[in-house]
């Protein structure tokens, strides 16, 4: 269970449209996240994906956006996200989860080299994690639909 994943059920509950940031940039860019970070660097990522940012929130009739890992820790794009009144909701696991989930994606993940600094990372971006609007616990027993039902009934 994962971000998109639940997205995606909360899209179908709510009978509307979801954009993933990184697919969205990805379709833009003609290229990879991966691919992105390894040529041009983490920083070039990081703008890419405010400038994106922006274009979804100024031209997409979508109300759910699932954002990236580290979309969210960038001040600018709280900011920007914050401006057009929109309700960030945090999905809270623990770093096991997170840890296995890495591991069985199919996906290269640039900044997930290991596992110690993996945990760092997920260490670091709890801090900021926490601003969100709405804090959510991920728990075995649910499932993404579970969760996006949560939502739809209670936040939304």
């Amino acid at each position: 269970m994962g971000k998109s994943t639940v997205a995606r059920c909360l899209a179908y509950i709510l009978h509307t449209e979801k954009i993933d940031l990184d697919h969205f940039i990805e379709a833009k860019e003609f290229r990879t996240i991966p691919d992105i970070i390894n040529t041009d660097g983490i920083e070039k990522y990081r703008l890419l994906e405010t400038k994106y940012l922006k274009q979804v929130l100024a031209e997409s009739e979508s109300r759910i956006i699932a954002l990236g890992g580290g979309a969210w820790i960038t001040d600018e794009n709280r900011d920007i996200i914050k401006k057009n009144n929109c309700v960030t909701i945090w999905l809270e696991s623990t770093f096991e989860h997170c840890w296995r989930n890495i591991n069985i994606s199919k996906q290269e993940r640039p900044l997930a080299k290991d596992k110690l600094s993996v945990q760092k990372l997920f260490e670091e971006r709890q801090k900021i994690y926490c601003l969100a609007d709405w804090h959510l616990v991920v728990r075995p027993e649910l499932t993404s639909l579970d969760l996006a039902r949560f939502i739809a009934e209670e936040i939304l």
